[in-house]
């Protein structure tokens, strides 16, 4: 069987991180919580909401439904200026 809903959630928040650069913190302070709550959901401890999603979705630049259609599509939607070597190389052009 299969990843469920949540599990790969947690999985594609986690290579969104990975693909950016992104910590805990800087999730925590997009989603307005602690550093603590982002690290509870990633562990399973405490769900994921809805409003989550959508503000995740928002900041990544990617629709809700791709980040909820797992790790593989939300990385592919991700725009290339919000990928790690895109801001890498935007800083190696100055």
């Amino acid at each position: 069987m299969g990843l469920g809903l949540e599990e790969s959630l947690r999985l594609t928040v986690a290579a969104l991180m990975q693909a950016t650069g992104n910590s805990q913190r800087v999730i925590a302070a997009v989603l307005g919580l602690t550093q603590t709550q982002v690290s509870r959901r990633q562990s399973g401890a405490t769900s994921w909401t809805l409003r989550d999603v959508d503000v995740l979705a928002g900041h990544y630049g990617i629709a809700a439904l791709d980040l909820l259609a797992g790790p593989t599509r939300a990385c592919e939607a991700l725009p290339a200026a919000r990928r790690r070597n895109a801001n890498a190389e935007k800083g190696m052009a100055r």
